[in-house]
């Protein structure tokens, strides 16, 4: 398998006849308070078990804030000219946003995979070129109501995943626990460990591997009105019903359609967006629970219109 994102595809049957092997999944486990990561924990050690390749992404927005204020400073989230609200990522800010994802969480929850019996092998996405993509050290945002320019970001867009990272692991039996910051390749080619959405992290490494991805949040799914917990939307598999699910996401929700849409475009099969705090997680969305959303919903978009979603 290559070390770029490519479309991996699904396996084929042997002689034509025999099922082919199910795809690898990611696990995007969500950084927010109210997500907890017990569900989950128990799930990969159970698809583990059984012979079903996992590896996990995490995030961490919580634990970060709280990092930031315990050094003295305040976090600041900017509005980008396109209207998606995200954290600025300067220097010092940079600094806590390592300690706290690379540094704490990614350890801590790798020591609780451990614990469950998981081979678990905690990454950052600059472990071996793991996530790497141009930083970018300026960013255009919207301050009362002005589009302005701001200097001094530490972030950046993943353009490639190492699979052959993560695909060797797997072979092993290993159960890689992946978490931000990227690589940010400098143009002078250096090296800058950037901030990057884990929720985009978690896509590029679906897309990377043709796994099914599954981000975990703390709500069952897409809701038709955000505001209903009985308007759950179960699938789309049409361009039309993924822009119905487009069109409901509201807040974070749409970041996690942003990223259903670059797996699938990638080479994901399938994206299921699911409650962390229900029994089994991952199972359960694995067997129809939350917000599934199919190839078949960009694939003929792609085709038709050349959007790269």
């Amino acid at each position: 398998m290559s070390g770029e994102s490519t479309d991996a595809g699904g396996a084929s049957a042997d002689g034509g006849t025999e099922i082919p092997d199910e795809p690898p999944v990611v696990v995007k486990i969500g950084g927010a308070k109210a997500v907890d990561p017990a569900g989950a924990v128990g799930d990969v050690a159970h698809l583990a078990v059984n012979g079903r390749p996992v590896v996990v992404v995490h995030g961490g927005s919580t634990v970060v804030d709280q990092t930031i204020e315990r050094l003295g400073m305040e976090p600041e989230y900017v509005e980008s000219a396109s209207g998606v609200t995200g954290r600025f990522t300067d220097a010092e800010t940079m600094e806590a946003f390592t300690m706290a994802m690379a540094g704490k969480l990614n350890t801590e929850l790798t020591a609780r995979f451990r614990e469950a019996g998981v081979d678990a092998v905690g990454l950052s996405g600059v472990d071996g070129g793991l996530l790497s993509g141009p930083r970018k050290s300026a960013v255009r945002v919207v301050e009362d109501g002005k589009k302005k320019i701001r200097r001094g970001e530490h972030s950046g867009r993943i353009e490639s995943v190492n699979a052959d990272l993560l695909s060797g692991l797997l072979a092993d039996g290993y159960t890689p626990v992946v978490s931000p910051p990227m690589e940010g390749r400098e143009s002078d080619g250096g090296v800058t460990p950037v901030n990057a959405d884990a929720d985009r992290a978690a896509a590029a490494v679906a897309g990377a591997l043709g796994a099914d991805l599954v981000l975990l949040t703390d709500v069952a799914g897409v809701y038709a009105d955000p505001d209903d917990p009985d308007t759950l939307i179960e699938s789309a598999t049409t361009p039309d019903e993924l822009a119905a699910v487009e069109d409901a996401a509201e807040g974070f929700m749409g970041k996690k359609v942003m990223a259903a849409k670059e797996a699938l475009s990638g080479g994901s099969g399938r994206v299921v967006v699911a409650d962390a705090n229900a029994a089994d997680p991952i199972v359960a969305a694995l067997g129809g629970a939350g917000t599934t959303i199919n190839r078949s919903a960009v694939a003929e978009r792609t085709e038709t219109e050349g959007e790269t979603a």
